[in-house]
């Protein structure tokens, strides 16, 4: 699946949102990244840069959020599917990022 939408880059974004989202092409597929946008309007510009639709299904900010999506992409490595997009449900990557929570300095915690 390529994406016309650059992605955000692993450098400079010292406080921003990790996300997982859903596309309405692929049901099996999910797609996580980092952005130091509102998660939700970043899922509406990608879904109006591209064909179908993207859902978020779970966000988080913290700082450096692009460091967290990494070590997150890390454990998901097996089961990457292409670029940014994993095949593992929805629900298991959100647990993951709940559970690096007790490790991630979150905003809310703040």
């Amino acid at each position: 699946m390529k994406d016309s939408v650059e992605p955000t880059t692993d450098k400079n974004v010292p406080v921003g949102n990790v996300y997982v989202m859903t596309h309405s092409f692929f049901s099996d597929v999910i797609r996580i990244g980092c952005t130091p946008d509102d998660p939700q309007a970043y899922t509406e510009s990608l879904s109006a840069k591209s064909p179908g639709n993207y859902r978020l299904v779970f966000s988080l900010q913290c700082n450096n959020p692009c460091k967290v999506k990494k070590q997150i992409r890390e454990y998901l490595n097996a089961q990457e599917y292409v670029n940014e997009f994993y095949q593992v449900s929805p629900d298991v990557a959100a647990n993951l990022l709940k559970r690096e929570t007790l490790r991630i300095p979150t905003l809310t915690a703040l």
